[in-house]
């Protein structure tokens, strides 16, 4: 829906189906509902997520022709798409296969042009949109630094490959379109560090040079060109895992023109080990389950910050000098607290704040899809859940 601060819409990663008929089904059942408690009477904004799968069947101009006309029927539309997952995201052991293919594949390059050519189908005529991707690959695939920096390069070439379609779908439609990078634990793009040091250093120069040696651009309109295609999913959920600050990232994407593409409001769990270390630990252990990857990040007495790829090392290596955990459990944005844990929605209200005040990108969308693994105390119909997390938001900014 559109606010005053956004179009604010929820993920439909939310909803099982690989395969578009399933997914479509899914979304004939939800949307409805959804839309008619939040929005009604007025157009309801959706975040699109299409496996690849799915992406193959709804490129065919027949299914799409029928999608966009249940849109047109139901007052919904679509600016934004989940890109992140390429296959299996529900009812399967996900954990760092979420990453496969990664970037330095020609089948994620190929996924995420087919992904474009169907939101240039789908987004209305006076907006812009985004496609959601992992960022470049998982890091503790590659073993040595040598290793990792091969795959950074081969990534980047196949996303200036990527940008390549971007221009075309701009040049004959008129519609700007956007890669959202999203930083995660343990990608090779990890933080938002990372992320504005790889754009700095290797994308934009490598960037540039291709621009104009393929389409003859000066220097300035070839990085105006990658800044405005290639922008930064910001993920309150991992940038709380990793201790970030959004008044620091902010500054850091200003230093270089960096713009963000969207806004992805989601929830860590936070774990605070000053009191009943014990219990907490126990408390912790309930949220360790085999679908999705939790990473972890420890604050230790004395020492740097901890990282451990998953819940299950974390808690291995568990001892009293551990100070605090954030772990990477997609939980629901509007409770603050689970018995003795707690959650970082803290950081999503002084993100929101901050975008309330001066805003920094034209779309949020909410992503918290771990309702089906969350422990059973904690979940309720989904169609119910969505609304409820989406009203929180609307309170959030004063909507």
């Amino acid at each position: 829906m559109n606010t005053p601060h956004g179009h604010l819409t929820y993920c439909s990663n939310i909803h099982p189906g690989e395969k578009w008929a399933d997914h479509f089904r899914t979304l004939q059942e939800n949307i409805p509902f959804i839309r008619e408690q939040l929005a009604p009477g007025e157009p309801f904004g959706l975040g699109l997520r299409v496996a690849n799968e799915a992406s193959i069947e709804l490129s065919k101009p027949e299914v799409i022709a029928e999608f966009k006309e249940w849109l047109r029927q139901q007052n919904v539309y679509v600016f934004v798409i989940n890109g992140f997952p390429y296959g299996g995201f529900h009812n399967t052991v996900v954990k760092d296969d979420v990453h496969t293919p990664d970037w330095t594949t020609t089948d994620r390059r190929d996924y995420t042009i087919r992904l474009f050519n169907v939101l240039a189908k789908l987004l209305p005529a006076d907006m812009h949109g985004g496609v959601s991707t992992p960022p470049l690959s998982y890091r503790l695939w590659w073993k040595t630094e040598t290793e990792k920096q091969e795959a950074t390069a081969a990534a980047t070439k196949h996303i200036l490959e990527l940008l390549d379609e971007l221009i075309r779908i701009e040049k004959e439609t008129g519609k700007l379109l956007h890669l959202d990078i999203e930083p995660e634990p343990d990608g090779i793009l990890d933080n938002t560090a990372d992320f504005v040091s790889w754009y700095k250093d290797i994308l934009l120069p490598e960037g540039i040079q291709y621009l104009i040696s393929k389409y003859a651009f000066d220097e300035s309109e070839a990085k105006q060109i990658i800044l405005k295609h290639i922008q930064l999913c910001y993920d309150i959920c991992h940038a709380a895992v990793g201790y970030e600050d959004p008044i620091q990232i902010l500054g850091s994407l200003k230093e270089v023109g960096i713009q963000v593409g969207r806004i992805q409001v989601s929830s860590a769990l936070k774990v605070n080990f000053s009191t009943e270390k014990e219990i907490k630990r126990k408390a912790i252990e309930t949220f360790n389950e085999p679908v999705y990857l939790h990473q972890v990040v420890a604050r230790v007495s004395g020492e740097n910050n901890k990282h451990y790829p998953d819940l299950t090392e974390a808690l291995a290596d568990w001892n009293p000098e551990h100070e605090e955990w954030r772990v990477h459990f997609h939980v629901p944005l509007f409770v603050n607290s689970y018995g003795v844990l707690d959650s970082t929605q803290g950081d999503i209200v002084k993100t929101l704040a901050i975008h309330r005040q001066t805003p920094f990108s034209s779309f949020l969308e909410v992503e918290t899809y771990t309702w089906g693994v969350l422990p059973q105390d904690m979940q309720k119909p989904i169609g119910e859940s969505i609304v409820r997390e989406l009203e929180w938001v609307k309170k959030i900014l004063n909507y």
